[in-house]
């Protein structure tokens, strides 16, 4: 569904994206991840015809892009990072006005209209104004509307960022029913628990550039230790200093808290059985300690 190669973009003295590889398959959901600044917003418009690369191919459906852009864009549905519906409309109009962009005519887009609104749980919300939609609404209702003309391929940026728990776990639901039923998605999103449960394969960027590529649970067994102890609390830079490096396989302090990877935790519940004053907390590695270990902990604005 989309072949990538050798994309790049330079603005300016700013190489944006650098040599860029991606290939995605049909049916499978791809998760586009990296800290802010790493190109991943760049890489959607370029893969999307809305700017131009300065070199590489891109294949999106099977067209090139940006050549035939338009072409490819009507056998994609997006969600925007920030809910962009027709105030003026009421629910159900918003979706009938986007699918009359498509070229929808009348009776299939009536035909498709309800069930939009029962896939988004706003069949009772269908003639209710925008203004009148709670957070999860809106963001539930622009994907409904993404899905209107049946596209090929969904591209989601960030697609729950804002919500409330309730309403995360929401869209979940529905990205998870797209997903049995064979849709394609890519998904750019700062949580990495969403990237975990969703995506089948994802690629974190940093500065541009692939850092790594595989299916979440692969990249947790192949670059973080399986377990990780958090160690906070009064004594820690005396624990630091004379245990921690006999315990921790790999340790590293990030404000107040230490995070110590280990293959035995056990050995590190122990070890801090000898020290009252502090406290921990002992979990699974995860993504999120994958990523970022790959690029760092440093801000980025």
């Amino acid at each position: 569904m989309l072949n990538v190669r050798g994309l790049s973009k330079r603005y300016g003295d700013t190489e944006v994206v650098r040599g860029l590889d991606l290939h995605v398959q049909r049916g499978e959901c791809f998760g586009l991840l990296g800290p802010n600044g790493a190109g991943k917003t760049t890489t959607l418009r370029l893969l999307l015809g809305l700017i131009e690369p300065d070199a590489g191919s891109i294949e999106l459906a099977g067209i090139p892009v940006p050549a035939r852009a338009r072409e490819a864009r009507m056998r994609v549905g997006v969600v925007p990072q920030m809910d962009n519906l027709d105030p003026d409309f009421s629910v159900r109009e918003n979706l009938i006005a986007y699918g009359r962009y498509f070229g929808m005519g009348r009776a299939a887009i009536a035909a498709r209209v309800p069930e939009l609104l029962d896939f988004a749980g706003l069949a009772s919300k269908a003639d209710a104004q925008i203004a009148q939609l709670s957070g999860g609404m809106k963001r539930r209702l622009t994907l409904a509307r993404a899905l209107v003309h049946d596209p090929e391929i969904l591209f989601l940026d960030e697609p729950t960022t804002g919500l409330d728990p309730q309403a995360r776990h929401l869209i979940w639901q529905g990205l998870r029913r797209l997903i049995n039923a064979g849709k394609t998605i890519v998904l750019t999103t700062h949580f990495m628990d969403e990237a975990e449960r969703l995506a089948d394969r994802l690629a974190i960027l940093d500065h541009g550039r692939m850092v790594v590529e595989g299916a979440p649970r692969a990249l947790i067994e192949s670059h973080i230790e399986p377990a990780v102890v958090e160690v906070y609390g009064e004594g820690l830079a005396d624990w630091t200093r004379d245990v921690a490096g006999g315990v921790c396989r790999r340790s590293e302090i990030v404000g107040e808290t230490l995070f110590c990877y280990t293959d035995d935790a056990q050995r590190v519940t122990d070890a801090l059985k000898q020290a009252p004053a502090l406290r921990y907390l002992h979990r699974p590695s995860n993504l999120e300690d994958v990523f970022l270990k790959l690029t760092g902990r440093d801000l980025r604005d």
